[in-house]
């Protein structure tokens, strides 16, 4: 079955920056790093819930605006001495527009 929904084109994510979609059930934040690696992710911070959307993108990570926790940005999970995970999902590139699978996430 094919799950991959277009989202979203390459270059309306800003380098180091982020872009929300909706679903149903929660919001999902794009990030682009300064390799142009896309990730996807739940909007929530695993600690208080706080918009990883708003924080800042360093290397395969974002800072939670809230709390500073850092989030790897690949795995969901918070970089120690934090503790605490978010939902990852699938994410490719292809002809300068991102896709996303929702059918595919790690839980948190």
């Amino acid at each position: 079955m094919n799950n991959w929904i277009e989202v979203v084109a390459l270059e309306d994510i800003p380098q180091l920056g982020s872009r929300v979609i909706n679903t149903d059930t929660m919001k999902i934040a794009l990030f682009r790093t300064a390799k142009d690696e896309v990730f996807a992710i739940k909007d929530a911070c695993p600690h208080k819930q706080g918009p990883l959307s708003q924080g800042i993108v360093h290397g395969n990570s974002v800072t939670c605006p809230m709390h500073n926790w850092k989030i790897d940005l690949a795995s969901g999970q918070a970089l120690a001495p934090d503790e605490g995970c978010t939902n990852v999902f699938a994410v490719k590139v292809k002809n300068g527009m991102v896709y996303i699978d929702l059918a595919v996430a790690a839980a948190a």
